[in-house]
């Protein structure tokens, strides 16, 4: 039975663009940029050399550190570039560029596992590190540290399917056109960790996708539950989600572990079921191009490192009035300066907006109303943490769980006053950590002084 959570908010979904539209491929690119930094964690150290051919598939970063997940060729072809090109975070970052020869030509390390129904969880834990998998669903914290970290104290894995954001259909086009590779995922995870059942957590106003599930799941009599529920921003938030199916709350700071759950998204169980099943790394997204300024809306599978002006060409390209350019949902998406930079493993939308949706005012002003307090999803106080980041106060801040903040975007969508308030809990969360991490390293200091 579906439970409720505190806050939330209700925007139109917008999903109506793409919603009933097949996943397309995207014209192979002429050019992949294949940055060395895709997920949560050190990146990786690239593998190959400047004129080197590489296949599909083929290892090109490997990993650095525990918390960190290797990087594979996305299309066949020549290495042209290993340098720091733009990537969707702002900044440069190291890369391996490469020219595609369009014979997409798989490589021999790809290939499905010997008796998949023998592997322990071990097995088959490694064999999800080696394929680079990470949360797809926007985090890209590395998968197999998740699941390492979890086990023999997670009791309820949850697919999330909820996709609340507005316009995003990719999850969705995933469980209509994928559905055995979900369900195919979902029971590994059971295998894994050893559960009797997996919840699929999907929002109601995707009931044709629940049905076939429900249909595929019935079938195959595969340990998977259908849980139908409200729709509700930020239901697809982890911590949110936890409580939804399961009615537990995630004590400040800890993380669903702590309350003996393992969320993980559509996409990212799909790529389990083709990392064992098939040998295929993460090399492709399924992408939502929409939006007011995109002329012909559409879900594309793309490489990873395509250009996201590819996507958008695809697409009929932009109306001139577009102003805004988002990479993810409208409520937690980053504006893009440019779409010269490449898809990543984190890329589930583009979205482009036109003049006539600007709402943003000159001297956005704190009117009181408290609205931003009543739909925080955290129960934090919005409006206070805004006035303490302004004016430096650290320690009120702190005070006000301010890092407990996931940045979901409800309150600055409920905000009559146009504050930027995600944009202040963002370097709100960036200062406290960096006066945590300072105060560690003078205590450290203090300590080896001493001795």
């Amino acid at each position: 039975m579906a439970q409720s959570f505190f806050g939330g908010v209700h925007p139109h979904d917008k999903k109506t663009a793409t919603n009933k539209k097949p996943i397309e491929p995207l014209p192979p690119p002429a050019q992949v940029v294949i940055p060395m930094s895709l997920h949560i964690g050190a990146p990786c150290r690239p593998c190959v050399s400047v004129g080197e051919h590489v296949n599909v598939g083929q290892l090109i970063g490997e990993m650095t550190a525990y918390v960190s997940a290797p990087i594979h060729a996305s299309v066949s072809g020549k290495v042209v570039a290993v340098e720091p090109r733009p990537h969707f975070s702002g900044t440069d970052v190291l890369s391996v560029v490469i020219d595609n020869d369009y014979q997409n030509t798989l490589d021999p390390s790809v290939k499905p596992a010997e008796h998949p129904e023998d592997l322990t969880a071990e097995e088959l834990v490694e064999i999800i590190k080696n394929a680079g998998v990470v949360g797809l669903g926007g985090a890209t914290f590395p998968t197999h540290v998740k699941i390492a970290s979890g086990l023999g104290k997670v009791d309820t894995v949850i697919v999330n399917a909820s996709e609340c954001e507005p316009y995003n259909t990719s999850d969705h086009r995933i469980l209509l056109e994928y559905p055995e590779e979900v369900i195919g995922g979902a029971k590994l995870l059971a295998r894994i960790f050893g559960v009797d059942k997996v919840h699929v957590g999907i929002e109601d106003n995707k009931r044709n996708a629940a049905q076939l599930l429900q249909q595929k799941i019935q079938a195959d009599q595969a340990p998977v539950a259908v849980e139908l529920l409200h729709t509700r921003y930020p239901q697809g938030a982890e911590k949110q989600l936890c409580q939804s199916i399961t009615g537990r709350q995630v004590p400040p700071g800890e993380l669903p572990a702590a309350i003996g759950c393992a969320v993980f998204s559509v996409d990212t169980a799909a790529a389990i079921y083709r990392a064992v099943y098939q040998g295929m790394p993460v090399i492709r997204r399924i992408v939502t191009v929409s939006g007011s300024g995109v002329m012909e809306p559409k879900n594309l599978a793309c490489p990873i490192g395509a250009p996201l002006s590819d996507l958008l060409d695809c697409c009929g390209g932009v109306s001139e009035s577009t102003y805004k350019l988002l990479m993810g949902g409208p409520m937690m998406g980053n504006a893009q300066y440019s779409a010269d930079v490449p898809v990543g493993k984190c890329t589930n939308a583009i979205l482009a907006f036109a003049k006539d949706e600007e709402r943003t005012v000159e001297h956005p002003a704190c009117i009181r109303c408290g609205k931003c307090a009543s739909v925080c999803p955290m129960r934090l106080q919005p409006l206070f943490l805004y006035l303490y980041q302004q004016k430096g106060m650290l320690s009120e801040l702190e005070a006000g769980n301010v890092t407990d903040c996931i940045e979901c975007g409800a309150c600055a969508y409920i905000c009559p006053g146009r504050l930027h308030l995600v944009q202040a809990m963002r370097t709100a969360k960036q200062q406290v950590n960096a006066a945590r991490a300072a105060a560690k390293a003078r205590a450290e200091n203090k300590g080896g002084e001493s001795a």
